[in-house]
């Protein structure tokens, strides 16, 4: 099989972004990888794109401070984890935990499609295989962030997401309450009875808090008031890094608590697990260690009895690349999923190609070598970026 032969990094960003925003679809960094054989592997990152360009582009400095084309360069793609360890190793004093992480993660998926492609399987075989028949996505809801509207029309456009989303074949989404202070917590108790009971009782929701509050007190106050209304989890709580907190929610809430998203390595998902107790880890796959770090993180959730729902909110790459964890990963009930017929965006409608079908809750496993997926390259060359 080839070997890697280049590797390039493309920073992309949509002519329609919004600074004041949460859109993290509205650019991208992707690496490709090529190998000598001709075949090319794609993967992304949630990161600032020339950022992420920078370091890999970076000269080499010394042994823990290194060019990633000194350690990939003839490499064998098949050699995913191997190769993981050396680029960790490799970058370890510039990178560890932050955007070295981000950095790697790209490159990781890439290597799980580049070899999915030269041996001619999906990429979820070469983790390990499927653990499930079929795979469950939830269709994240987001009306975008207030810019002047009030609640009515904010919840309107949820009430239009959620009908869409449903007839589209989901049966699970998350609605996200990123309100700011146009509502209290009793008012904001009051929204979410009526998000539940827009959607009814056959569909699963979880709720996004956007880091709403600084005290476990005040989020176990609103959590306290909704635990009847069968919320699947609660991410984004607390702020971040409040462990402790999270810790003291976990113990008082009957509603299972998330959190993690912004986490890299199972190292990081280790200290959210033992001392944040929180039941949900969402690390992102293309932030967090790319599918490589994600299957070990699923390995640790397993042995601890909590879940992994990898935080998705990219193009098609990282929803490609979500498929493929959830088939291979077991303590995974659902992934994250940002539809483009849901949630209108270039990025996430055009970069990446085919977009599979949901049916009464669930897509078929990817049947395709590699991610599955053909990038626009015309999109590409549109969107490409020297600077931002």
């Amino acid at each position: 099989m080839g070997k890697i032969a280049s590797i390039e990094v493309i920073p992309l960003a949509a002519p329609d972004a919004v600074a004041d925003d949460l859109d993290g679809t509205t650019d991208t960094v992707i690496v490709r990888l090529t190998g000598d054989d001709g075949q090319t592997g794609i993967g992304e990152c949630d990161a600032p794109p020339h950022v992420v360009k920078a370091f890999l582009e970076m000269p080499t400095a010394h042994l823990w401070s290194r060019n990633v084309n000194e350690i990939l360069i003839g490499a064998d793609p098949i050699e995913a984890a191997g190769l993981w360890q050396k680029l960790y190793d490799g970058t370890f004093w510039p990178g560890r935990r932050g955007l070295g992480i981000h950095a790697i993660s790209a490159i990781d998926i890439a290597l799980y499609d580049l070899a999915g492609k030269q041996h001619g399987v999906p990429a979820y075989k070469l983790m390990g295989g499927a653990r499930r028949d079929r795979i469950r996505p939830y269709c994240t809801i987001f009306p975008g962030m207030p810019h002047g509207r009030g609640i009515e029309v904010l919840m309107k456009e949820i009430g239009r997401q959620f009908d869409c989303a449903v007839d589209l074949g989901f049966r699970a989404v998350k609605m996200e309450v990123l309100f700011d202070d146009l509502v209290t917590d009793r008012e904001l108790v009051e929204l979410i009875r009526r998000g539940r009971k827009m959607l009814g009782d056959g569909i699963q929701m979880a709720v996004d808090f956007g880091y709403r509050w600084h005290n476990w007190h005040d989020a176990f106050w609103v959590l306290d008031r909704i635990k009847d209304c069968d919320i699947l989890f609660a991410e984004a709580t607390l702020q971040h890094d409040d462990l402790d907190g999270h810790a003291e929610l976990a113990a008082r809430s009957g509603i299972r608590i998330g959190g993690a998203e912004a986490a890299a390595t199972r190292f990081e998902i280790r200290e959210w697990l033992t001392r944040g107790k929180v039941g949900v880890v969402q690390p992102n796959i293309g932030r967090g260690g790319g599918l490589t770090e994600i299957r070990r993180i699923a390995d640790l959730c397993e042995l601890m009895g909590a879940e992994v729902v990898p935080h998705g909110w990219k193009t098609g790459i990282t929803s490609a690349a979500g498929r493929h964890f959830h088939a291979a990963c077991a303590p995974s009930p659902v992934f994250e999923y940002v539809s483009p017929k849901v949630f209108d965006s270039l990025l996430r409608r055009e970069l990446v190609s085919p977009e599979p079908e949901v049916k009464d809750g669930f897509m078929a496993l990817p049947d395709q070598p590699g991610l599955g997926i053909e990038l626009n390259e015309d999109l590409v060359a549109k969107l490409r970026t020297t600077s931002r």
